[in-house]
């Protein structure tokens, strides 16, 4: 018989036996705070722990001792015979290669005694008793709050200043009386999805209050995206801190969407808002999503059509067709030819093609007060929300130290969850198993006043990939970098990767010019797996930058390490004969044998290069001047590497293909564009970046 016990978030959950060929499970009633009696783990009761805890504990019955005998210490790599990859990282430790929630081992005296496995937001550890303390549990000792059973207030129709009701749930610590800080969760997906996750809230001491926004499951109201969120993050914490049992002190907790909300809250300059734990979160329209640049993003179908319906359809995300949705013109009809129902908040994304005061009220950024709220940030250099993590880090930046703190990983918009990404592999240090743990503090500190030395560690952290390490650094941007400028230079035949673009690192004399033509009919390729839902996650764009419409300027091969860390400012000279039309910048790592990995992008539909308020069509032959911000990257580019920046029009999967026409991305007319990039002399086209000294 083995014995483990099962920890989330430094609480003890369960205990898990394996006995013969059956699996024994005794569990924590949460309700109770006690445990009831061992029975035998079931199918159905197996799936709903795996997917709170990303374990699947009848999975290891068979595991367990092909485990023990092949992940010896000794093999670098295994491949398992189903089909996993494992890697030694450390003595006794293998890291789970290649899947999402990898199922990490730690041996010792030849047999295991741990599993460990971490997501976005909490890290999970199935551990032999004893040898809790060589695990990350041993941290979870500084928290000296004990564990409260939890209890149901209710389900609370909240009503905002317009009269609508907001479903609201109320979780409380079943034994303190009063005076409690609460952590509140507004999310678009159903506030019973999940919700066991946030109970380690309550567990600690915390009031948890889960919400429907409007238009949501049992929530009242139209559904438009972000449209109320200030107002409504608003009335909802004011009333919950006038309930007889709050301390008047409310934080709020979620990632994507639910990080959107935070944000929308703090815009209201609400005085009880006293905390935020700020997980990739989404950004203003014309920042991020669904008007990156200007240019409407494709990319967010899969998002939209999950929450096209009042209540959350993940499984419209997955489709074999998104090939043909894409190209249904004019948009409007895309919901009902690809869902077979109109979808309200999309004919308003659709239809408010330039920024105006739809777009202006759910602009979290341009409305915020700036207000000091102690913020922990978390966020990916891969993460598809990530320009709106742009925009938190600038708010932040100016809060005193203590009040902010930043987590940045090599992590898509899943988070931590991941050791590589579309072929990209870091290191074995790439994912923590002390974000929750973080959390809690952050919240400990601040909402219960707590001392634990949260606000002394460093205010940013972050990962370098190349090097594979952590930093640490006193603010974002770091201040320990430099402004260089990579400039743009070519013969005039920067067409392709096999072309003569080159970056320069002193601006050229000469002006010169390359051009292409940009067909709508045949995009270039953004490379996802739209039902993955995931736009930014890096890839080998080496066959796509083989393509004429595809600008490459290249270094040569770098003689030393070049680190990067920031978001990069790329300033383009561009003409065209079209009267508008996108451009696309990408920045790129090339190996030492010619493979190109994206790390980086930014994009600009050209008639927004002065403002999104107000559109300027080009003329045929002038020169205009474009300042286009990318999203963020801490990578070095190894010695023997070199630095690439692509520049294209189109970005299939990404953004809907602009016409080249004033109907910019909605037209079923186009026309082919042709468009140059002109560089030095009095057109400097380059990119500037943030090298580490």
């Amino acid at each position: 018989m083995r014995e483990y016990k099962l920890y989330i978030s430094g609480i003890l959950y369960g205990y898990v036996s394996y006995e013969g060929e059956k699996v024994y499970y005794k569990e924590l009633d949460v309700y109770e705070n006690k445990f009831l009696d061992k029975v035998e783990l079931t199918k159905e009761k197996n799936l709903e722990i795996t997917d709170f805890c990303k374990i699947n504990l009848l999975e290891l019955t068979d595991k367990i001792e092909y485990y023990e005998k092949h992940l010896d210490g000794k093999r670098k790599f295994l491949r398992t015979k189903y089909g996993e990859t494992y890697e030694l990282a450390e003595d006794n430790y293998y890291i789970q290669r290649r899947k999402k929630f990898p199922l990490n081992v730690l041996k010792r005296d030849g047999e295991i005694v741990a599993f460990l496995c971490s997501n976005r937001e909490y890290s999970s550890i199935l551990v032999k008793e004893g040898y809790e303390d060589i695990t990350p549990l041993k941290a979870w000792k500084e928290i000296k709050e004990p564990i409260h059973p939890v209890k149901y207030e209710g389900m609370f129709d909240v009503e905002m200043r317009d009269g609508i009701k907001l479903s609201t749930d109320v979780f409380l610590p079943a034994d303190i009386e009063g005076d409690i800080p609460a952590i509140l969760v507004r999310t678009p997906y159903g506030k019973e999805l999940n919700n066991q996750s946030y109970f380690k809230y309550v567990q600690r001491g915390y009031a948890v209050v889960i919400q429907d926004v409007r238009g949501r499951n049992l929530s009242e109201g139209e559904w438009m995206p972000n449209y109320t969120e200030v107002e409504d993050g608003d009335d909802t914490i004011t009333w919950i801190a006038n309930r007889p049992w709050c301390n008047k002190k409310v934080g709020m907790i979620g990632g994507s969407y639910l990080g959107y909300v935070q944000w929308a809250a703090a815009a209201s300059g609400n005085p009880y808002l006293s905390a935020m734990v700020s997980i990739v979160c989404a950004g203003s329209a014309f920042m991020d999503l669904p008007r990156r640049g200007g240019c409407l993003t494709s990319g967010m179908l899969a998002w939209a059509f999950s929450v096209s319906q009042k209540k959350f359809k993940p499984e419209l995300m997955e489709r074999d067709d998104w090939e043909e949705v894409l190209n249904i013109r004019p948009l409007e009809n895309i919901p009902e030819k690809a869902l077979g129902y109109k979808v309200d908040f999309l004919d308003n994304w659709f239809k408010n093609q330039d920024y105006c005061k739809f777009w202006a009220d759910s602009d979290w950024h341009a409305r915020s007060k700036r207000t000091v709220i102690p913020t922990l940030i978390m966020s990916g250099w891969f993460d598809d929300n990530g320009m709106g993590t742009t925009q938190a880090l600038d708010i932040v930046k100016d809060f005193p130290v203590g009040k902010r703190k930043v987590i940045l990983g090599p992590w898509q918009h899943s988070g931590n969850s991941r050791y590589d990404l579309h072929g990209v592999d870091f290191g074995a240090n790439a994912l923590r198993f002390d974000i929750d743990l973080n959390f809690l503090k952050w919240f400990d500190l601040h909402l219960k006043g707590i001392e634990n030395g949260i606000d002394k560690t460093s205010p940013v952290e972050y990962y370098t990939v190349g090097d594979n390490e952590w930093k640490t650094a006193e603010n974002w941007p770091v201040p320990e970098t430099e402004k260089v400028e990579l400039f743009l230079d070519s013969n005039g035949d920067a067409n392709t990767s096999y072309g003569d673009g080159k970056i320069v690192f002193e601006k050229p004399e000469e002006e010169k010019a390359d051009e292409y033509e940009y067909d709508p009919n045949n995009p270039s390729i953004h490379i996802i797996d739209m039902s993955e839902n995931e736009i930014e996650v890096p890839e080998d764009y080496t066959e796509e930058e083989k393509r004429d419409d595809m600008l490459c300027y290249t270094t040569d091969v770098l003689e030393e390490d070049f680190t990067i860390t920031g978001d990069m400012d790329v300033e383009l000279y561009v003409s065209s004969d079209a009267v508008d039309t996108d451009f696309i910048v990408r920045i790129t790592d090339v190996d030492e044998n010619g493979k190109s990995i994206k790390l980086a992008d930014g994009i600009l539909g050209a008639k927004y290069r002065n403002s999104f308020e107000h559109p300027e069509f080009m003329e045929e032959g002038k020169v205009y001047k474009l300042n286009i911000l990318t999203t963020k990257i801490s990578n070095t580019f190894k010695k023997g590497h070199r630095i690439r920046v692509t520049i294209t029009s189109s970005a299939k999967n990404f953004i809907f293909p602009n016409s080249n026409t004033k109907d910019g991305f909605n037209s079923e007319t186009y026309v082919i564009a042709n468009n140059k990039i002109h560089h030095g002399g009095a057109y400097p086209s380059k990119v500037t970046v943030r090298k580490e000294k």
